[in-house]
């Protein structure tokens, strides 16, 4: 038996035994599950890690996913699961509450214009420091301590998000705010070189220009670009609703498979509106280059990332091509 293959199995036992000790914790009132009923939640997920087995999968992480720590943590766990059944996970974070908190402690105000954060040097400065230094850092060594193997990267690693300057079109004006950026070229091949090492690439949103200047790009636009140029299998969006609904006030309503065509539909018809639209037309951006499915799901729920990938039911929206 090979050193590799000993790692393996050694690492597979002490997830066994992980999961073991999941299903055995229950809330107060519910049934817990016997031996058999644990291995028939085993065996149902076999279909889909034998469908996923080898393929990328982004994650776009942020929201109450990342602030909640006891969701944080399973969150984590979630990663470390998916790399150990032979998925590729791909890990593009935001961070803006934290930016916020820091600016305030600095005394600094934060205007924003059209969603966008108007960024002079201070701002991206401070921006950098906490994406790519204290969030980043800590979710890589979140995944660390629970047995996976991460790296952290920033778009200015490797190269990986080539940026330019965003205007915002305002009143029939060009609005300039700043060092906010948007994507114009991603170059996967620092991602690539980690995936084949087994690695589990965590990514800040930030990158730069040919003249090094430097650039906070929102994150669900990074997962985006970044996900249609590795090809992924899916990309999923952890936030804080469900999914796509046809009335905001039942979740009853909630669309589990929706066409581009369809979602196309819902926006001119006013029923996606507000902080979910421009999150969708990332949605349709990714699917547009090639993404087989992107998802929307509730990343407060715990493990819903399993759930949406392990489990007949699924869990969450997922838009895909017509």
């Amino acid at each position: 038996m090979t050193k590799k293959s000993f790692t393996v199995i050694k690492n597979c036992s002490c997830l066994s035994a992980d999961i073991n000790r999941s299903l055995q914790k229950t809330k107060k009132g519910e049934k817990m599950l016997n031996n058999h009923e644990k291995a028939d939640t085993l065996v149902e997920a076999l279909p889909f890690i034998r469908k996923y087995y080898g393929k990328t999968v982004v994650i776009k992480y942020g929201g109450s996913a990342m602030a909640d720590e006891e969701i944080r943590e399973e969150f984590i766990k979630d990663v470390v699961l998916m790399k150990y059944v032979g998925i590729n996970p791909v890990i593009i974070h935001g961070g803006g509450p934290e930016i916020n908190l820091m600016l305030k402690k600095l005394g600094k105000e934060t205007e924003f214009v059209e969603g966008n954060r108007v960024s002079d040097t201070e701002t991206v400065e401070v921006a950098e420091m906490i994406l790519s230094a204290k969030l980043n850092k800590g979710i890589v060594a979140d995944i660390n301590k629970h047995g996976g193997k991460a790296v952290g990267l920033s778009g200015k690693d490797g190269n990986l998000i080539l940026a330019k300057k965003k205007y915002i079109e305002k009143d029939n004006q060009k609005l300039d705010i700043g060092f906010v950026g948007e994507v114009v070229k991603i170059n996967p091949e620092i991602i690539e070189i980690l995936a084949e090492k087994d690695y589990i690439p965590v990514i800040s949103s930030i990158g730069q220009d040919l003249e090094g200047n430097t650039y906070n790009i929102n994150a669900d636009y990074v997962a985006g670009e970044i996900a249609g140029v590795l090809n992924a299998f899916r990309l999923l969006f952890l936030t804080d609703v469900d999914g796509i609904l046809t009335d905001h006030n039942d979740k009853a309503t909630l669309i589990p498979e929706i066409s581009s065509s369809e979602v196309i539909k819902l926006i001119n018809d006013g029923i996606i509106t507000g902080g979910m639209l421009p999150k969708v037309n990332t949605c349709l951006n990714a699917v547009n280059k090639g993404v087989k499915n992107v998802i929307i799901l509730n990343g407060k729920v715990k493990h819903s990332i399993l759930l949406e990938l392990f489990t007949y039911e699924g869990f969450g929206t997922m838009i895909k091509s017509d």
